[in-house]
């Protein structure tokens, strides 16, 4: 009997790791720029985007005076002193980044589009449903390194 035991608490096991190592070489569930502005969320709470409506995705985006190269330069240096984060892509006023949890490794990726006077952003899962309030902390977090900008 115990035999039996140990080995669906071995299966188990594997099953679940193999669940959990597969979330962490997900693909990038990155929109682009969509008619000048970023993609909105799934229905899925584990997104936030500036360009939602609803209460359960909508994140103001980041607000800064002055240029855009300036915006531009702080965003990119807030986002260069984090350590979960690391730029993937730099495409003039588009940014794309992965964030990655320290715990259990998963990626989230980001996305940010300077504009006049603001910048806009949006954070998603790779992964799973809910994200327990993640990628809106995140994002908050980074609001608060970045604003104010930029004179």
């Amino acid at each position: 009997m115990t035999c039996i035991n140990v080995s669906r608490a071995a299966a188990t096991l594997a099953l679940t790791a193999s669940a959990l190592l597969a979330g962490c070489s997900s693909s990038p569930v990155t929109k682009g720029v969509i008619q000048q502005q970023l993609g909105i969320c799934p229905s899925s709470p584990n997104c936030v985007s500036s360009h939602n409506a609803d209460d359960t995705h909508k994140i103001a985006p980041l607000k800064f005076t002055g240029s855009k190269d300036a915006a531009k330069r702080k965003l990119v240096s807030v986002l260069g002193v984090r350590k979960d984060t690391e730029i993937k892509e730099d495409n003039g006023s588009y940014l794309w980044v992965t964030f990655r949890s320290p715990t259990m490794g998963f990626i989230d990726d980001g996305e940010f589009l300077v504009k006049d006077n603001l910048v806009e952003v949006r954070s998603a899962s790779r992964t799973g449903y809910s994200d327990f309030g993640k990628n809106r902390s995140r994002m908050e977090e980074i609001r608060k390194a970045f604003e104010p900008c930029c004179d």
